[in-house]
């Protein structure tokens, strides 16, 4: 009988807010989870966090539809290493659709979300965008924050 390689415990730990800041830093692809009535979907996105907000954009579709009816999201990023190797944050908040053509105020949102979003994609909203029809952008206020870690 061939001998087992023992395998070590791993080990679990919650991250704190600021290592669940940092990784949300690191990172520029995340899953956004959406529900509907009883059917909840989840899509990957593009974002970038920044003061207390992760910012992207999209394409018209379902997702808006749904998120416009109900504006509470969970938003997820991971990083993995290996089987007992990983951190992930999960963010809840509100869904806000940003508008160009608003108040003064909205309009300053606006452009201050282009401003940070070039960040990711310096070509955002130009002639040269990679992704000329994701025109519709989006914050979500991170008002809760959590998250985990394995090791081993």
């Amino acid at each position: 009988m061939p001998k087992k390689t023992p395998t070590h415990t791993p080990h679990f730990r919650e991250l704190t807010d600021a290592e669940c800041h940092a990784l949300l830093a690191r990172h520029q692809v995340g899953r956004l989870a959406f529900a509907h009535k009883d059917r909840v979907d989840i899509e990957p996105i593009h974002f970038v966090a920044d003061d207390g907000w992760l910012y992207g954009r999209t394409a018209p579709g379902t997702k808006l539809e749904v998120v416009s009816r109900n504006r509470w999201v969970a938003f997820e990023v991971d990083e993995i290493a290996g089987l007992f190797d990983w951190r992930s944050v999960v963010v809840k908040g509100g869904f806000y659709f940003l508008r160009k053509d608003g108040s003064e105020a909205e309009a300053a949102t606006y452009e201050n979300a282009v401003r940070i979003l070039r960040r990711l994609m310096p070509e955002t909203l130009t002639p040269a965008d990679p992704l000329p029809d994701r025109v519709i952008l989006f914050r979500i206020h991170i008002d809760e924050i959590t998250g985990r870690a394995a090791s081993p």
